[in-house]
């Protein structure tokens, strides 16, 4: 058959996400908390204005907007990174095979302190499991500079 391609074997195989839905955020820049910028005590943090007199509070045209119930994200796609999939923080072998059967929902991320002899196995083993692994040449890449 001329227009039929076979598929690549399942290691060499780019793994995809199964939802392509975009990530809908209603409100890109983050709510800082009133008076954060004129006191280094007062943390950026969002925190709730509860003042008696508080014109924020009592939202007074010029003022900073206090965040509302609709400025949140979408809850079918929050916590979704931008290429589809779901973070899972891997520390061993056990965590990767977990990941099995949900391999075009979550991507896996090895573990900061996960040493680089384990993270080669890891990396191997997601291969083998066409799992994404999202840091997978982390300190691969660091060992070969020394």
């Amino acid at each position: 058959e001329e227009g039929a391609t076979r598929a690549p074997a399942p290691a060499a195989m780019v793994v995809k996400p199964l939802d392509a839905r975009k990530k809908v955020v209603k409100r890109p820049n983050k709510v800082k908390r009133h008076q954060s910028d004129t006191f280094m005590r007062v943390k950026e943090s969002w925190r709730k204005p509860r003042g008696i007199d508080s014109r924020v509070r009592r939202k007074f045209k010029g003022n900073i907007k206090m965040p509302t119930i609709g400025s949140g994200t979408d809850k079918k796609t929050r916590h979704r990174m931008p290429n589809g999939f779901y973070r899972y923080v891997v520390n061993d072998m056990k965590d990767l095979e977990l990941l099995m059967m949900q391999n075009r929902k979550y991507a896996a991320e090895i573990a900061h302190n996960v040493s680089s002899r384990k993270r080669k196995e890891l990396v191997e083993r997601a291969l083998q499991l066409n799992i994404k692994v999202t840091n997978a040449d982390t300190r691969i890449r660091a060992e070969e500079n020394e």
